[in-house]
């Protein structure tokens, strides 16, 4: 296999919120489930404690104004020489759970994939906790974000809004197969009162759960009542499933 067909799995983490764990899990489960050779590349500030598997390789740096959302980072991404990285990337957030084989993530013909959005699905907006493209191909789509940034700011909520709108108006941009990727929030969750007596459930076909929101796999695995009241009961397949 050539670098220029090598897949690569890519993360990030910066900050606090997620410790190590959290990419020796999303590891763990990518490996069951993705068949054959593939690259892990943990981009981050950080690599103390990440398991040996994982390439840790430091977090591109990008000049962002005081008060940007903390997503925008996601655009480094695009550079067009990603520490010398070369094919197509799948790029998952750490706060999700793979339940599901992900070959088809890679294999799927397209430039450019990301989740459809499921409360406003009229809307180009995607969710960019899974993305798949080849690495240095839309090197331009950061650098409009880079030389106006105020502009873009203020035209667009938060990354993947803009990324979804820019990819957009070049007619790259398609949206996942329904089905493979999930809300927990939206989709496994039971409703009032259900919640209260029923525990949470995938929908069939799913093969990636997306955590957003204030609920972490941590806290579905759990149980309890979160800050905002919601109620929910331990999800004995969330601990099942994320596991390193």
């Amino acid at each position: 296999m050539s670098n220029a067909d090598e897949r690569i799995v890519l993360c990030m983490k910066w900050g606090t919120k997620y410790g190590p764990e959290y990419v020796d899990r999303l590891y763990g489960m990518v490996r069951r489930h993705l068949r054959g050779d593939f690259r892990f590349v943990c981009l981050t500030d950080d690599a103390s404690g990440v398991r040996a598997e994982v390439q840790c390789l430091p977090l591109p740096t990008m000049e962002l104004a005081p008060g940007a959302d903390r997503g925008w980072p996601k655009l480094t991404t695009f550079k067009t020489d990603l520490h010398g990285l070369q094919g197509r990337a799948l790029f998952l957030d750490l706060d999700i759970v793979v339940v599901g084989p992900l070959d088809d993530f890679f294999e799927l013909p397209g430039e450019f994939f990301i989740i459809k959005d499921w409360k406003r699905p009229w809307r180009v907006t995607g969710n960019s906790s899974v993305y798949r493209f080849r690495i240095g191909a839309h090197a331009d789509v950061l650098q409009r974000f880079v030389d106006h940034q105020a502009e873009v700011r203020k035209r667009y909520r938060n990354e993947q809004e803009y990324l979804s709108h820019a990819l957009h108006e070049q007619g790259r941009l398609a949206y996942w197969p329904r089905g493979w990727c999930c809300s927990f929030k939206y989709h496994c969750l039971p409703r009032w009162p259900l919640n209260h007596w029923r525990v949470s459930a995938m929908p069939p076909d799913t093969r990636i759960v997306v955590f957003h929101g204030e609920i972490n796999p941590p806290d579905a695995i759990r149980g309890g009542r979160t800050a905002r009241g919601r109620f929910l009961l331990p999800s004995p397949w969330v601990a099942e499933q994320w596991t390193a």
